[in-house]
């Protein structure tokens, strides 16, 4: 990572959201300037607009010209799985015979501290080369695990949600915690971690299926304790498990009724997955403020289901966007949104690319309560930005010659984008994928 001056101004056109757009003639909910600035200060953004209006209150201050690229806020990717970094693609059935063939026996190798570290050091070149500035990912069930990740990330300035996997069940020797340890180990992950930097914890009972009602007991007296701490799981992802979750808790009245018993519904609770949900599964939703986490290549990959945007959002309940790695096959959230389009128009459902961006910017953000910190380019918010070139590949650049909108440019985005699309990245006002852009910083221009 180069360093960047404390006061430089990022040159470039910019992109901002305000409110969620349904299309490109929503220009309330956002802001574009075809010559924009950024100005950032000690890691904040200080002021963003034209160019010129934000040169004025920049005296003497460094200027980095990204032009012509396009700057936005860094992506949030809300579901991930830290410890699936080396079984992504592999191959697989459906949910559970990959969870045991693949995952778990993977899991196990995260108990060794200078293994978790490595695997940290790759884990976040990926999210940033592919333009994530902030995740919420599960861990292990080793607090080694946590450790790691919460370490990488404050090397990086990163504000990043974790936290270690509770499973007393149906886990494979070395996997596997107790009810009282479970408690235990995250009450002291959280007291070293939580509100430290930019790192919060979440509260992790894994599912249903890994956890007795005692450990879930455990989960909700955390929650209870910690209201400020995330809450992450996975919810009616697959028939088979949510059959094998009936059968461990036969008095619960649905799937999300076993965690709705616990104390685990919450504003801050994310579920993963949310797919086969019954009525007054929605109801619960709409009721608690938790909320849905889209993993529109992981739902494809394992052929889990379709998740029904439309349907929960017209209950006004707030949907998240992920990438479930490594169930999900990419960590770019370009590729999300593109199999998210595809899994949409299956039903019917339209996903117009303002939306698309606003979602896994300012809109996942809104879903994890932290849009007056990141998703946006607001004066105060962090410095999380992202420098898309839509001409990286050659298939792109052909397409772009034809492309004659803003929204045209970011479905191309949506559709051909990966790490090649993304130029740089910025946390807090760093560079942090390339560097090299610094080089060409010119003073006062």
């Amino acid at each position: 990572m180069t360093q960047t001056p404390s006061r430089v101004l990022l040159r470039g056109r910019i992109l901002d959201f305000k409110a969620e757009p349904q299309d490109d003639r929503d220009t309330d909910a956002f802001t574009y300037h075809e010559d924009g600035a950024i100005l950032i200060k000690d890691g904040l953004i200080e002021a963003a607009g034209p160019y010129a209006s934000v040169l004025s209150q920049a005296h003497d201050v460094p200027v980095i010209d990204h032009r012509p690229h396009l700057l936005m806020a860094g992506f949030v990717d809300t579901h991930i799985h830290f410890p699936q970094v080396q079984v992504i693609a592999s191959w697989g059935a459906q949910l559970l015979d990959w969870l045991n063939t693949y995952t778990f026996p993977e899991e196990t190798r995260f108990a060794d501290p200078v293994h978790a570290a490595a695997m940290a050091s790759g884990f976040y070149d990926l999210l940033i080369g592919h333009g994530t500035t902030s995740a919420v990912a599960f861990c292990s069930v080793h607090a080694a695990s946590v450790d790691a990740f919460f370490t990488e990330a404050a090397q990086r300035n990163m504000r990043m949600i974790g936290g270690k996997v509770m499973m007393d069940r149906n886990a494979p020797d070395g996997l596997r915690d107790t009810p009282q340890s479970s408690y235990d180990d995250s009450k002291t992950l959280i007291d070293k971690w939580h509100g430290k930097g930019r790192a919060h914890y979440a509260i992790t009972p894994r599912f249903a299926i890994t956890s007795t009602p005692d450990q879930l007991d455990m989960a909700g007296a955390l929650v209870a304790e910690h209201p400020d701490c995330y809450i992450q799981t996975h919810l009616s992802e697959n028939a088979d498990e949510i059959a094998f979750t009936a059968q461990l808790y036969p008095d619960a009245p649905d799937y999300l009724g076993v965690y709705e018993a616990h104390g685990l519904l919450t504003p801050r609770t994310l579920l993963g997955h949310s797919i086969h949900l019954t009525p007054r599964e929605i109801d619960v939703l709409s009721d608690t403020g938790a909320k849905p986490v889209f993993c529109p290549t992981s739902n494809l990959f394992l052929g889990s289901g379709l998740f029904d945007d439309a349907g929960l959002r017209g209950r006004g309940i707030c949907n998240a966007i992920a990438t479930d790695v490594g169930a999900g096959t990419s960590y770019s959230m370009l590729q999300t949104l593109n199999e998210g389009y595809k899994v949409l128009q299956l039903q019917g459902q339209k996903l117009h690319p303002m939306r698309a961006f606003h979602w896994i910017t300012r809109g996942n953000a809104v879903a994890l309560g932290l849009e007056d910190r990141i998703g946006t380019l607001a004066p105060g918010t962090e410095a999380d930005i992202v420098v898309l070139d839509a001409r990286a590949t050659p298939a792109a650049a052909l397409r772009m010659a034809r492309a004659d909108t803003l929204s045209e440019e970011l479905f191309v985005l949506q559709m051909l984008g990966d790490d090649r699309a993304v130029a740089e990245v910025y946390l807090a006002g760093q560079t942090a994928k390339n560097g090299s852009v610094a080089a060409r910083a010119l003073v006062g221009v």
